[in-house]
């Protein structure tokens, strides 16, 4: 019987899953798969706890039927039951294929978790207690894992962190001023976005050549947003910080703010904790800018001057932290832009790289605009000194990838 992994990626109202094929280790090197394992399907479930709808479509991207599934309260129990209901059509879907274990994204994973981990009931207490430094994801990531826990106790389950890539910058690029026992008490910069940037820097050779290995500077840009800076195809800067708050502006979320701003909300305007943590996570970035829309889709298509001025931000911020990345990097090969903006918005790389023309970047606007006809990735001139590219991030892959080398290689342990 074939064995399949599922990857699941929880948020909020949605789970993003897939399933990938069982790849087989390297001889003699249990943990390293001998190619990369192959995606048979994936889709989405919308609308958990309540009306949730599942979509899905085939490794050719053919739609597969999906499912209007009963409606389920908001509660660990609907949620069980919309998983109930994923695990039996995943069933249907790939007859014959044996479910060999569940793959996680968990967004924060502190000091001290810095590679796939096997899930136990320890380890899920201790990224509880990381909950309020990603309160938008990492409550909803471990109510996926416990969910699935409590379906299929015997099934093995890997989370993977999106700190892990960046747990071995160097110190000055972690560190915040402040006294000794607050930086012990784990008060330091951890980055995240660090799945995707994998797999970025795991195809860079494929697309850049030579230049893989240089200075890169990777924006992944989307409802969250963030950049890292590479060297060596490893993370050596990045906007990130305590939380999921720095950096870039996003689509709810502020960015890089004054601690002064805070200070400001709860002394002079009486907001609570609480309240401000809603302000700076769900009601700034874009949305608060533009008082239309945290999408970057439909600011793009509004004529209202107050989704211009929220573009503007953007893309400003944009530029002075790629001015701060490539001077870390004393100097700037090559930009590469991911995720659901920076693939799919021409105007917003168009922007961009007019903005980093001081660096070296020139676009060539056409192959800027026709990245999804061509299947080119590369979006500056020949000529450009900084060479611009188009690289779609895959998530899913890296996930199934760590799962499938960790319980492979427990297995051959035993």
């Amino acid at each position: 019987m074939n064995s399949v992994t599922l990857v699941l990626n929880a948020g909020s109202s949605n789970v993003k899953f897939a399933a990938f094929a069982r790849s087989a280790p390297i001889p003699g090197r249990p943990n390293t798969l001998l190619a990369p394992p192959e995606r048979l399907l994936h889709g989405v479930l919308d609308g958990v706890g309540d009306k949730a709808r599942l979509q899905a479509w085939d490794r050719n991207g053919a739609a597969l039927s999906g499912e209007q599934l009963p409606p389920s309260p908001d509660t660990p129990q609907g949620h069980a039951q919309t998983f109930q209901h994923l695990f039996g059509w995943l069933e249907r879907q790939l007859p014959g294929q044996h479910l060999h274990g569940v793959a996680h994204r968990v967004v924060h994973g502190g000091e001290h978790f810095t590679q796939a981990m096997r899930v136990t009931p320890e380890l899920l207490t201790q990224l509880d207690a990381l909950s309020p430094l990603a309160p938008l994801h990492q409550p909803h990531n471990l109510a996926a894992i416990r969910v699935v826990a409590a379906l299929a106790p015997q099934l093995p389950q890997v989370v993977c962190f999106d700190t892990a890539f960046h747990a071995k910058q160097p110190w000055v690029m972690q560190a915040y001023a402040l006294p000794a026992h607050i930086r012990e008490a784990g008060v330091r910069r951890y980055g995240f976005h660090g799945i995707s940037y994998e797999y970025i820097a795991s195809v860079l050779p494929a697309h850049l050549g030579e230049q893989a290995d240089g200075r890169v500077v990777v924006a992944h840009l989307g409802n969250g947003a963030s950049m890292c800076a590479m060297r060596q195809r490893q993370s050596v800067a990045t906007t990130m910080g305590f939380t999921a708050l720095d950096g870039l502006m996003m689509g709810t979320r502020c960015g890089n703010l004054d601690p002064g701003v805070v200070l400001y909300l709860i002394q002079s305007l009486g907001m609570t904790p609480p309240e401000v943590e809603a302000l700076l996570y769900r009601s700034s970035g874009l949305l608060g800018v533009s008082g239309i829309s945290g999408d970057m889709r439909v600011l793009q298509d509004s004529a209202d001057p107050r989704a211009a001025a929220a573009i503007d931000l953007f893309v400003a911020r944009i530029a002075r932290e790629l001015g701060g990345l490539a001077a870390t990097l004393g100097g700037l090969d090559a930009l590469v832009f991911t995720a659901g903006i920076g693939e799919h918005s021409a105007a917003i790389r168009s922007r961009v790289c007019h903005d980093a023309a001081w660096l070296g970047v020139e676009i060539d606007e056409a192959a800027n605009q026709a990245v999804h006809q061509t299947g080119q990735t590369r979006i500056s001139t020949a000529r450009s000194r900084v060479s611009a590219w188009v690289i779609p991030t895959n998530e899913e892959r890296v996930l199934a990838e760590h799962a499938q080398a960790l319980l492979l290689g427990e297995e051959m342990r035993t």
